[in-house]
This record gives structure tokens, sequence and C-alpha cells, in this order.
């Protein structure tokens, strides 16, 4: 059998060829993969001559390659097309490649090969010096100093906490399959557009259940049907549905895998000598300490909950009885409607997909740093609704490939999400190949994809990363595009946000989706005024979802939990975010960010990301806003450097000073 990723693709860019990539070709890929890289580590270590960058740093920066390219192409595919064969493959290989890691890691002659390169012999260059200090630093954290004992019990650990993660994800996913919401009447859904409507009947067809209708769940708490349904007992329905996933005495329960990973973590975090595992994770951050990350979210609780609450006050008012949480999203809108003129479904027309993307997106990244985009369509993606571009230049010199995946399906994880299929570097010659992937409803055959606003900030976001992605300007892998902290990754991504109401990104994209008139400058400057409505609730639900995560990260090593669900409660009680109103965004049954998404003890990255973010928006604003030398210093400074550089220092690079929490508190209406 032939298999397509040994070796390199022949297509532009080194794109997959994934209409040559099936099922069967994955496992005897990845065990050639490990095989090769094996090989690759033992010819390191038996290297008789003495340890240098080039036979050593280098060596192994260079090894792996087509154990990297089948990961690339199988995660993506993990989760945006988890079939039941690509389920089975990534629990079976899943914990291998954490043993494989271990192997490379834990090995003690590759460890001490290291120790005994001295940088400052061979005149590296700074990225070169880095490279090097960043591998001796994963060989600390990954254990490499441990004695055998010790590291024995740390394999043991990595493999279930592998095994967990995977099971954790397919459960998630698995079950909010299973927790669509089926409706027998169309009544049912009053409020509800005819486009939404449509979707739901679609939905509930290729579900199987041909004449009713079906409301996916889409990953956080909070269901973007809540805000029209005016049903209650509909919205009460799918408010249940939602905080239910994982807690269910059912096939789908999740929580006691949370509690065990949660255990395995701290555990291991002690093997490596650290407190807790928030504190190891901490100790890899741009944030300076665990105890920095608590002191600034100390600082947010009190004052969003304060908003949070005086938001309740007005919405029970509006309601006339007392308010449940499933009424917030419903009576909230309503108030955006009445108090400031906003009606965020009627925005919907103006926002249809194929305009928000090339007339917003796409014009937004021509405007800011020149660049253009041509579909592909005779090249291969991995599901029939992946379209693919090329970027280029503004010169025409070739930049990279853009994959864009935006509708959902039951193989596809809720959420969105950026994967690199190739990786940007000067070391192999590579160009960067990115994929977005979103979770729209998709419409029936023939009828227009008519976003909502959360949508288009969400296409907007998943760009920005993007663009740090694509725009990357290494030498090596390791620190190409979005392999930096993750307490930073989001800090790009939140900037691009910002163009989506700039005025001439905005006129240009935000037509009406039948007549092509504009969205008039009445309801944009309405739009405008009605930013800050409701931001007591969204920081409160985010705050209650980053401070979940730290709780159960700071659990000391040993700790027993009985009660998941009770811990739960009695976190949020203790962090001051305990509100009946307004759970939070992830509750641990799916907070699939923090136990199958590499985001454990980070997800505070938002918030703290934004302060960089709001800071970032000023910068613009007070030096011309959208032109193409502020472009050209953002992607220079910044979006090109990925990890070759501290991060904090690239963002001194480009704003000449460390960034200030004023504007964030501004923006979020915490003064």
């Amino acid at each position: 059998m032939t298999n397509p990723f040994i070796g390199e693709s022949p297509l532009p860019y080194q794109l997959p060829p994934f209409d040559q990539i099936h099922d069967e070709h994955f496992l005897p890929a990845f065990e050639a993969g490990i095989g090769e890289h094996q090989a690759e580590v033992e010819a390191i270590v038996s290297n008789t001559e003495p340890a240098g960058f080039a036979n050593t740093v280098a060596a192994l920066e260079k090894s792996g390659r087509t154990l990297q390219r089948v990961s690339a192409v199988f995660f993506n595919l993990a989760s945006s097309h988890a079939t039941g064969n690509i389920q089975q493959i990534q629990s079976e290989i899943s914990p291998r490649l954490a043993e494989h890691q271990d192997s490379i890691y834990l090995n003690k002659e590759l460890y001490q090969r290291f120790t005994l390169v001295d940088p400052d012999l061979e005149n590296l260059d700074a990225e070169s010096r880095r490279l090097f200090e960043e591998y001796l630093r994963a060989f600390t954290r990954s254990g490499a100093q441990l004695q055998d004992r010790a590291k024995q019990r740390l394999r043991e650990l990595n493999s279930q906490l592998s095994r967990l993660s995977t099971q954790f994800s397919q459960l998630v996913m698995n079950g909010a399959n299973a927790s669509a919401l089926l409706v027998e009447k169309e009544a049912e859904l009053e409020g509800l557009s005819g486009d939404d409507i449509a979707s739901a009947a679609e939905a509930a067809r290729t579900g199987g259940h041909e004449g009713k209708y079906m409301l996916s769940l889409v990953l956080p708490t909070n269901q973007p049907a809540m805000a029209s349904l005016a049903n209650r007992e509909t919205r009460r329905r799918l408010f249940d549905a939602s905080v239910r996933r994982g807690t269910r005495d059912d096939e789908f329960n999740s929580l006691g895998i949370a509690k065990t990973m949660a255990q395995l973590r701290a555990e291991r975090a002690e093997l490596l000598g650290f407190e807790n595992h928030a504190s190891y994770a901490a100790n890899d951050q741009t944030a300076p300490s665990l105890a920095a990350i608590h002191t600034m979210m100390d600082r947010l609780a009190p004052a969003a909950v304060h908003n949070a609450k005086a938001e309740a006050g007005i919405l029970a008012d509006v309601a006339g009885h007392d308010l449940e949480p499933w009424d917030w999203a419903f009576y909230s809108e309503q108030v955006r409607r009445d108090k400031y003129d906003v009606d965020l479904a009627a925005l919907r027309p103006y926002f249809e997909l194929e305009r928000v993307l090339q007339d917003g997106v796409f014009y937004a990244a021509n405007r800011l740093y020149g660049l253009t985009f041509e579909e592909w369509k005779d090249l291969p993606g991995y599901h029939p609704d992946v379209r693919i571009w090329e970027v280029k230049e503004e010169d025409g010199t070739a930049l990279g490939l853009f994959l864009g995946d935006y509708y959902t399906r039951d193989t596809k994880n809720g959420g969105a999400w950026m994967n690199p299929l190739v990786e940007q570097s000067a070391l192999f010659g590579t160009r960067a190949v990115v994929v977005n992937n979103l979770n729209i409803p998709k419409p029936p055959a023939g009828e227009p994809t008519l976003m909502t606003y959360d949508q288009v900030t969400t296409m907007f976001h998943e760009f920005g990363h993007a663009l740090h992605g694509l725009f990357s300007d290494v030498s090596y892998p390791k620190f190409s595009g979005t392999s930096v902290p993750r307490d930073f990754v989001e800090y790009p991504s939140q900037v691009n946000e910002m163009w989506i109401l700039w005025p001439e990104i905005l006129a240009n994209y935000a037509k009406h989706y039948r007549t092509g008139e504009a969205l008039p400058q009445e309801s944009i400057d309405k739009l405008v005024a009605a930013q800050q409505w409701g931001e007591g609730f969204a920081t409160t639900e985010y705050l209650g979802a980053a401070l979940l995560d730290l709780a159960w990260h700071e659990l000391a090593p040993g700790t027993e939990i009985t009660d998941s669900l009770a811990f739960e409660a009695e976190a949020l009680e203790r962090a001051g975010v305990a509100l009946n109103l307004i759970p939070p965004r992830y509750r641990t049954g799916y907070f699939k960010h923090i136990f199958a998404g590499g985001y454990a003890a980070g997800y505070y990255s938002y918030i703290w990301s934004e302060v960089m973010d709001a800071d970032t928006v000023e910068w613009f604003k007070a030096n011309g806003g959208l032109t193409r030398g502020n472009g050209d210093h953002f992607r220079k400074e910044l979006l090109s450097t990925g990890f070759s550089i501290d991060p904090l220092e690239a963002f001194r690079n480009f704003r000449g000073r460390d960034a200030e929490i004023a504007p964030l508190l501004k923006r979020r209406g915490l003064e």
C-alpha cells in the first residue's frame, strides 16, 4: 500500500493530498513516523562527535517529519470530522504518542548530550540560541532530571492522561449530539427566524426525524437560540439540555474523567516540583506567576458581578416575573431592542457568509496587509464543505494556503478553532497552510447562510489566528506561528475583531443579501452604543469558567473529590461568582478547553490576552487606524515573530511599552 504520508506532499505548499488519504493510512503512518523519529533520536545520541548545535539541537528540530505530517492531518480530523473510525484510531494512538513523547524528553542520554552543547562556541544567532534554551527548558519541564522510578511514574501518568483526554473529548462531542433538542412543532420555535427554522428542520431531517425540528448544541452553556425563542418552555428545555451535558447518569457522563484528570495532573505536578498543576502551567506562560493571575481575576470579579446583578434587576422588571437562567438571553435582547433600539436578529440579513468572508474578513486583510485571496477549487479538502484559498502578498509573492470549514456537522466538535496543517519554517523551506473551523448551521441547499453577530465575531477572531500562522517568518518550526504561550495566543486573534465595526470594513460587507442595501448608519450607531450592554453577564460567565478551571487545577496532590458538581458549586462560591442566573460559560461536564483542549489552568488566557488586545486597539486608533503602515508594523514586530523572541518583548517592540489594563476595564465597563 502506498501511504500518502511517507514523503512530502507533491501538492502546492505541501497541502496534504486529502483525496488520497484514507482511514487505513493513519495507523501505519503513525507507526512508521514513530519508528523513524526513534531512529533519528538514536542517531543523535550515538553520534561520537562532540555535542554541538548542528548535530544535536538542529538535528532534533529536523527529526520526526513523517510523524508531524500525519499528526497534523489526523488531529485536525479528530476535531473537524471525527467519524467512528477516526475516534477509534484516536483512542488507540493518543497514549502511544504520549509514550513516544516521553521516550524523547525522558531520554537520559539525549538530555545529557544537550547539556554538553555550548551555544557560545558556534556564534549562534539569537533565534538558534533561543531554540537551544527552549529545548533545555522543555527537557526540564518534562522531567528529564528525575530519578528512574519517578520517570516511570511520570510515563504512567502521561499515558493515562492522554487516554482520558481523548475519552473526554469524544464524550463531549457524542454527548452534545445526543442532547440536541428535538422539537415536535414549529409553533414551539416561535421567535426564531425563518432561516433558523429551516436549518432546524434540515438538522432533524438529516438526523432521521423528518417533519420535526432539531436545535443542535454549541459548546458554551449559552445557546444562540435562547435569545430569540419566545416559548419559555422550549427555552427551559434547551437550557437544561445544555447545562446537563456530561452530568446525566448515562453513557456520556464525563464527571469521573474530569475529576480523575485533575487528580492525576496534581500528582504529576508534584513529581515535577510544583505545588499543583496550576503553578506548573503558570510557569510556562507570559503571566509572571499564579498569584499574578489571581490578582487580576480578583480585581475583575467583584465589578463584573456587580454589573451582572444590575443587569438582572433590569431584566426582571422587563420580564414581569421571577427571572430564570433560561430567560436571561431572551429578555436581554428585549432590552437591547427597547433601550438601544438594536435587534441583533434583524441584522442577520446583512451578514451573509460569503460577503462577510470575502468583503469583510479578506477585505480587511487586504487593506491592512495588502493580501489577496484566490480560491482554488481543484485542490482537495478533507470534507466537501472545505474551501481552499491561495494567499499572496501585494506584489504577488506567494504566502500560503488558507482553508475554511464553516458548517456544523455531527462529526465536528463544537466551538471554533484554527489548526496549522503545514507550519512555516526557513529550516524546511515551508510556507504556512492553516485551516479555520467554525460551527454555523448549514441551511437547506440553495439558501443563503445568514450569520449572527456572534458568528461574524468568531469568523474575524479565528482569521486572526490564521494571520498569525500565515505571517510567521521564523527559522525553526518549533517557533512557528501560534506556537506561543497559551496566554498570548489569543491576543492577535482578539485584535482582528476590531475591524468588524470599522466603518470602511463594515460598509463593504454588511449589505442585505437580497437588496444589496448597506446596513443603515443609524443601526450601526445604535449597535456601537449598545456594546457595553450585557458585559456584566459576559464577563461573569467567562470568569466563572476561568476560576472553575483554576480551582480544578489548584488541587493539592492526593485530594479526594467525592462529588464533582458539589466541588464546582463550592469553587464558584469561594471565587465570588456563584450566580444562579449565570452559570459558567463551561461547566465541568463539557469543559473541553481544559480537559481535552490544552487550556488546563489556562482558560484565564482570554482575558489576560485581552489586556494587550484592548491596548493595541487604542494604539491603532491613535495612529490612524486602518493603514498599511500600521498593519506592516503590527505584522513585522508581532505577527511574524511567533515564539522566536519572548512574546512580551515582541509586544514592547510593537507598542513601545508594556500593556496597560485601563483600556480593558473601559471596554468591559469595569472601571
